[in-house]
């Protein structure tokens, strides 16, 4: 049942939009921890996207800036946007996550084969920056939606629970990056890693919490990008090592002509 406010009596409360498999209670909490994790993953990719720009491009402030500058203006485009696909919360919800986990986690990938064929990735850090900030921006109006049609409550609680979800999130993956996803995995595998685990919470929070929302049909499909999604996600990871060789290479190259060493030792 969804608790409303302003509701009289137990008999004036609205049925709930969906069944769901667990209690009210328990798929609210739920919901919270997708927008921990999401918000987590988020900061993740952001963060990354910075590394590259220092490792890959050298600017390190300008484009710390401008990466930071684009995903926070593109993230309101996403929450603008968002408000179209709050019609149907759950496949949408889905799908962002999907594109989300794609995008990101192999814009690190991507990045290192642009700077090896164009040696220029800035133009592809400015598209992901944009791409990405645009997916991020439209979670929470999703999530928002997700959680009241779970238990209704006033607006500015509803918000302050995101936030807190959020903002918390947040310094779990702005504390994981450069403490534990880069020591242990590096800078392609970190990113990969991190669309892995967001590919498959947005896909426990609408295939399984939100199963009774979508139909046979919408969760095969749903089901089957998210899997395509990790497949791909799996699939670069297996062309980690040479690429990252490779831009080495290429990086250590720049430097020395950069030093005018021409075949001298290499300088980083």
């Amino acid at each position: 049942m969804i608790d409303t406010p302003e509701a009289e009596s137990p008999t004036a409360a609205r049925p709930a939009a969906v069944g769901l498999p667990v209690s009210a209670g328990i798929g609210r909490f739920l919901v919270l921890v997708a927008v921990f994790v999401c918000a987590a993953c988020g900061l993740v990719y952001e963060l990354e996207l910075i590394a590259l720009a220092d490792y890959l491009v050298g600017e390190t402030v300008t484009y710390t800036s401008v990466v930071l500058s684009l995903m926070v203006f593109a993230m309101g485009i996403g929450s603008l946007g968002a408000k179209r696909l709050r019609v149907r919360p759950s496949v949408n919800f889905g799908l962002i996550e999907a594109l989300l986990a794609l995008v990101g986690g192999c814009s690190a990938t991507l990045l290192h084969v642009c700077f090896l064929l164009f040696g220029d990735a800035r133009p592809l850090l400015v598209a992901c920056s944009l791409a990405i900030g645009v997916l991020i921006g439209a979670e929470m109006p999703l999530l928002m939606t997700l959680i009241q049609r779970i238990r209704e409550q006033d607006a500015d609680r509803a918000v302050a629970d995101l936030s807190a979800a959020d903002y918390v999130g947040a310094l779990l993956g702005g504390l994981a990056f450069p403490f534990i996803l880069l020591p242990l995995l590096g800078q392609l595998n970190a990113a990969l890693c991190t669309g892995v685990v967001n590919a498959l919470a947005g896909a426990v929070v609408v295939l399984w919490l939100f199963r009774g929302d979508l139909s046979r049909r919408a969760r095969r499909r749903l089901f089957l990008l998210n899997a395509a999604v990790i497949g791909v996600l799996v699939v670069c990871a297996a062309a980690v090592g040479p690429l990252e060789r490779a831009a080495e290479d290429a990086v250590v190259g720049e430097a020395r002509e950069a030093h005018g060493l021409g075949g001298g030792p290499e300088v980083r």
